[in-house]
């Protein structure tokens, strides 16, 4: 018998824990008491870089691009998201769901014409998921990201494939926002508290259907919580994280409505020496250039862009189109998350990853 719980387990173990709240002392009170993000509260390190158990939606989402030892490019995302649902106050049980864990794993692959991509959850506990508090270590099973002697480890695998890679920062982490606190939209209240490490120097192995190579690379760390995301009307946002060649970096995002409309936009840039600029919503826009449609779930995506980002002034093209990762058996979403260049007057200036959420349906952040 299997010891991964699966999401319906994971359902099924919210409503009983529901149930036995209620017959254990009569009608359940739900426990929502979520912290909220303040924007007086500064990024503390190394505690920040460890789960917020209190807040709602959390997450650490790595990627980048990797080199095998033949020179073939391919991107790469390992993504470890802690969720914490609406549970009932009054049962002991160590099987209530207090926090559900998820992961994605995934190798954008030119030769493979997509993604080799998985997924996992699983609720915290008995040794099988967790994300502690005080420092980055999160799991599910086999698949990790950890921090040790201040270099992370990210581990997984899939049905045909694996990543086991070392990640070395070069840098500090990069506060967003106002020292970390990183409006969602006009309402104060959908904030995240928010960070970034850029220019993450890789090295390790991945596999693809038993043939293992040594890879080396650069990646991009983001680190989000966050008990109110989205503002009332918000249904998706996109998203660039780009290491750029000059040792700098560019995080930006818009929010998007449901009939296309800019709700709130915002990034944070850094030159060579490290020193940040927080850029407003007036300072950031998002053109597409080209769609792509999936043959898989008929969604189309705006695979290409022009950036305009304070002073700067980028065009993304990606690595392939078919980037889409089919998340529903986990996150329950369907969204683009793909490698993309950087290019500036038609040299390649950077390498990042684009984040395109909310196209097929409304994203909802449980």
């Amino acid at each position: 018998m299997t010891r991964r719980l699966g999401l319906g387990c994971a359902f099924a173990a919210i409503l009983a824990a529901r149930l036995a709240s209620a017959s254990a002392i009569g009608a359940p009170t739900p426990d929502t008491t979520y912290a909220a993000v303040r924007p007086d509260r500064a990024l503390q390190f190394p505690v920040d870089l460890g789960a917020h158990p209190r807040f709602r939606t959390e997450w650490w989402y790595l990627t980048g691009w990797l080199h095998t030892t033949a020179g073939a490019p391919l991107g790469f995302q390992i993504t470890f998201f802690r969720e914490r649902p609406d549970i009932w106050r009054g049962n002991p049980s160590a099987f209530t769901p207090r926090q559900i864990l998820i992961a994605h794993c995934a190798i954008a692959d030119p030769a493979h014409q997509g993604l080799w991509r998985a997924q996992r959850i699983e609720r915290a506990g008995f040794g099988l998921a967790e994300a502690r508090t005080g420092d980055t270590a999160v799991w599910i099973g086999r698949w990790r990201l950890v921090r040790r002697d201040g270099v992370y480890l990210g581990r997984c695998t899939g049905r045909d494939f694996g990543l086991d890679l070392a990640l070395t920062p070069t840098e500090a982490p990069v506060p967003n926002g106002v020292d970390g606190y990183s409006r969602k939209g006009v309402d104060p209240g959908a904030a995240s508290e928010y960070y970034s490490i850029p220019q993450l120097r890789v090295s390790g192995h991945i596999e693809r259907r038993g043939h293992a190579d040594a890879v080396t690379g650069a990646a991009w760390l983001d680190h989000e919580w966050s008990s109110a995301y989205l503002e009332h009307g918000a249904v998706g946002w996109d998203w660039i994280g780009v290491n750029l060649r000059d040792g700098g970096s560019l995080m930006a995002f818009r929010i998007r409505g449901a009939d296309g409309a800019v709700l709130w936009a915002g990034g944070t840039s850094t030159d060579a020496t490290h020193r940040i600029r927080v850029l407003s919503p007036a300072q950031v826009r998002f053109t597409p250039l080209r769609e792509w449609t999936s043959p898989r779930t008929g969604i189309r995506y705006p695979v290409e862009w022009r950036i305009h980002a304070g002073d700067q002034r980028l065009t993304l093209r990606p690595l392939l189109d078919d980037q889409e990762n089919d998340a529903r058996a986990s996150s329950g979403a369907v969204y683009w998350e793909g490698a993309v260049r950087a290019l500036l007057q038609g040299h390649v200036v950077g390498h990042g990853y684009l984040e395109l959420t909310g196209y097929g349906a409304p994203l909802r952040l449980q």
